[in-house]
């Protein structure tokens, strides 16, 4: 218990230091963005005009010396941009004749803004009133899929782990969001706080993350299941604990948005009609190693193995000489380490806030319950649906309606498939 005491008051004590941080001039929590090139060469000085979608004006802007272009918005929504035609250069047309997009800001991101460019009278360019709402529309369901691709990574790394937890354990872990967001803000007091660049500051983060997940299960869910606490209590528990840690971190990060000091401000990278910054790139393979690395250990080593024979069954998994609370405690310490990773990856994203866990809890929730509970590759493939289906949906609903496709998906199959997609069915009686 001494020992416990002496790790608890580290960690606050770490988190406290987050008061002395200077406040960071804060990024722009969402806008718009985008670059202009012609034959791979970026368009100076080009105007761009931006109205709300009832026509009020919000900013113009010309494109920089790179051809990259950003505005801030105040709030989410749908926006006109418009390009102004006349500022291009003599010998470049919009490809399609299409100067203006409709595009959907969402909270707390950046939303790409694509215009192709192409030199006037260029084979097979359309006549204006050809095939102009085809190649808009195209490019914008392509870049959707890519960044309902990045959502739903982010989202597996945080499932995972909630899957195991709950596989191995029956919990239900509403508190599993503030772990995400625990994992973000350790990396950031590391990275701004102590003058780390980001990537050590990370990997502290994520082992500290771990490292809380054993602590988490050694001296609290371990003690209350040896109390024989039952699961539905469990359940509530952790509602109160997800309580705590969140006005925890309001006390000591605060309510503001703040950004990593390090890949907050990426030219993009063009790759067909997907446009991203290198960072994303690298996020998604670094998420993509991590599932696959989890994936392999749970099949091929003896701890993998132990930990699904757990899973199935607790007290068979004990009577044939495997160490259950060993397992369940190695599978917090690695879901506490994924969740760590997972918030870090969500804050490279977007901007970082105390309620960040919170707001993606529901979606975790939600690829966990899809993909089948307590199946760790469930967990990863309905994530990927979750994801894809909130970025996509928003090219026929509107954006504050967003996660209405995927809530409809997890529903119309569970309905044919109560097991979820990946779940096995349970016999009773």
């Amino acid at each position: 218990m001494r020992r416990a005491v002496i790790a608890f008051t580290a960690f606050l004590g770490g988190l406290i230091f987050l008061l002395a941080v200077p406040a960071q001039a804060a990024a722009p929590d969402q806008g718009l963005k985008g670059t202009l090139k012609l034959q791979g060469q970026p368009v100076n000085g080009v105007k761009i005009v931006v109205t709300t979608e009832g026509g009020q004006p919000v900013k113009e802007v010309t494109s920089n010396a790179q051809g990259a272009w950003e505005v801030p918005v105040d709030k989410p929504g749908k926006y006109k941009v418009t390009l102004d035609v006349k500022t291009l250069p003599a010998n470049a047309v919009v490809r399609g004749g299409n100067a203006v997009r409709t595009p959907t800001v969402f909270s707390g991101n950046m939303s790409t803004v694509l215009f192709a460019l192409q030199p006037k009278g260029a084979a097979g360019q359309p006549a204006p009133d050809e095939g102009a709402e085809t190649s808009p529309f195209l490019d914008q369901a392509a870049q959707l899929t890519f960044e309902g691709l990045n959502l739903g990574l982010i989202i597996a790394l945080a499932a995972l782990g909630l899957s195991l937890i709950y596989g191995t354990t029956g919990l239900t872990n509403f508190a599993h969001g503030e772990l995400v967001t625990m994992g973000a803000l350790l990396a950031y007091m590391f990275n701004v706080g102590f003058g780390l660049h980001l990537i050590p500051a990370a990997v502290i983060a994520v082992i500290a993350g771990g490292a809380l997940g054993y602590l988490q299960d050694r001296f609290f869910w371990g003690q209350l299941r040896r109390r024989g606490t039952g699961t539905i209590a469990m359940m509530i528990i952790s509602i109160g604990v997800a309580l705590f840690l969140r006005y925890v971190f309001l006390i000591l990060f605060g309510g503001q948005n703040e950004s990593f000091a390090q890949y907050t401000a990426q030219p993009g990278i063009e790759i067909g009609p997907i446009s991203a910054a290198p960072k994303n790139f690298v996020a998604m393979g670094i998420e993509l190693v991590v599932l696959i690395i989890v994936g392999m250990a749970l099949l091929r080593t003896r701890t993998g193995k132990a930990a699904r024979a757990v899973a199935d069954n607790p007290a068979l998994a004990a009577s044939s000489g495997i160490n259950v609370d060993r397992v369940i405690r190695i599978i917090w310490t690695t879901g506490g380490a994924i969740a760590a990773l997972a918030g870090i990856m969500l804050g490279l994203s977007q901007n970082l806030k105390y309620t960040m866990g919170q707001d993606i809890l529901l979606l975790i929730f939600a690829g966990v319950t899809l993909g089948g509970l307590g199946t760790a590759f469930g967990a990863l493939v309905g994530s990927l649906v979750v994801g894809l289906f909130i970025q996509v949906s928003t090219l026929w609903v509107p954006p504050e309606l967003k996660s209405v496709g995927a809530l409809a998906v997890l529903i119309i199959v569970l309905l044919f498939r109560p097991q979820g997609i990946l779940g096995r069915r349970e016999r009773i009686g």
